[in-house]
């Protein structure tokens, strides 16, 4: 999503705004570094409208896609929406054409909701394992209600445990006081049409930073768990989930099935792992190291 479609759509934007934002969170101290993210958004906000009032409309891709002359900030939404407003609640309708191609993302939610446990509890210095069952049915349960109602599938963002790294705020009595208040801001859609009109290169910078701190931190649970990737078990499973997963790689199945992205980099990486390790047992194989992590001729001699 950040590659695709909102750097595209302003990359000096996107790019200013990261920048920016690294160095809110590495120069700042005490409270303004822990809302450095926010005023990333803001001078994002701020400089997209500088540009739209010096240097006019931009030729790019817009959030379709569609590379056309459009303004970096329009504001027009904001000027219609109200200022209070309820929800439209309807039944659910069933499909299933739909629910066989949203099967497969069962897969990479329970994944992305396992990781994230593990981020936060990488980050606290608390380990949370013992809670990962209960945080995917709470997960399955918010996405049941919504959907009753008509609203979206839930799940733990990770754009919020980005912040959470952060501005490193783990209390849950602050993101319960964040949640009630985004309920009640949930009611007024002028605030939603302020929220949605931030331009698509703003959030290329600042989620190019959110992205890559979940990312890292779970390189980091690999390190301190010591996960040796010099074993191809190891290393050529995780490779593959990777770039699948990354990449968007998609294998299709059926004209209305298809896996792709986080999904089959999740199924590519569990079965391929446990796959080979089976087999690698089942051969009595003890594959060498791929790489030797810089030994020198006299080491290698000295481990034989």
């Amino acid at each position: 999503m950040t590659a695709s479609t909102y750097w595209p759509q302003d990359q000096w934007t996107a790019l200013a705004t990261m920048m920016f934002t690294g160095l809110a969170l590495v120069v700042l101290r005490g409270f303004w570094s822990r809302i450095a993210i926010f005023l990333g958004l803001i001078f994002g906000y701020l400089l997209s409208w500088i540009l739209d009032l010096t240097a006019g409309k931009i030729h790019s891709a817009d959030a379709g896609g569609k590379v056309v002359d459009h303004w970096r900030l329009d504001l027009t939404p904001v000027k219609e929406a109200d200022w209070i407003g309820f929800p439209h609640l309807h039944a659910p309708s069933f499909s299933g054409s739909a629910i066989i191609v949203a099967l497969p993302v069962l897969i990479a939610l329970v994944a992305e909701n396992t990781g994230h446990i593990k981020a936060v509890g990488e980050m606290t210095g608390d380990p949370l394992d013992d809670r990962i069952g209960t945080a995917i049915m709470a997960d399955g349960a918010a996405t049941m209600i919504s959907t009753v109602a008509g609203g979206p599938a839930t799940t733990t963002y990770a754009e919020n445990i980005g912040v959470m790294a952060a501005t490193r705020v783990y209390s849950t009595a602050a993101y319960m006081c964040a949640a009630f208040f985004a309920l009640l801001f949930g009611l007024c859609p002028k605030f939603g049409a302020v929220v949605a009109a931030i331009p698509g290169g703003v959030l290329g910078g600042i989620t190019v930073i959110l992205y890559g701190m979940i990312g890292l931190l779970g390189a980091q649970i690999w390190i301190r768990n010591k996960v040796d990737f010099s074993q191809p078990l190891n290393l050529i499973p995780a490779a593959a989930g990777v770039i699948v997963g990354v990449g968007g790689v998609s294998l299709k199945i059926t004209d209305n099935f298809e896996l792709n992205g986080i999904a089959l980099g999740t199924i590519l990486v569990l079965t391929g792992y446990h796959s080979l390790h089976w087999l690698s047992k089942a051969a009595g194989t003890d594959r060498p190291a791929l790489l030797d992590g810089g030994l020198t001729e006299y080491d290698h001699q000295k481990e034989s």
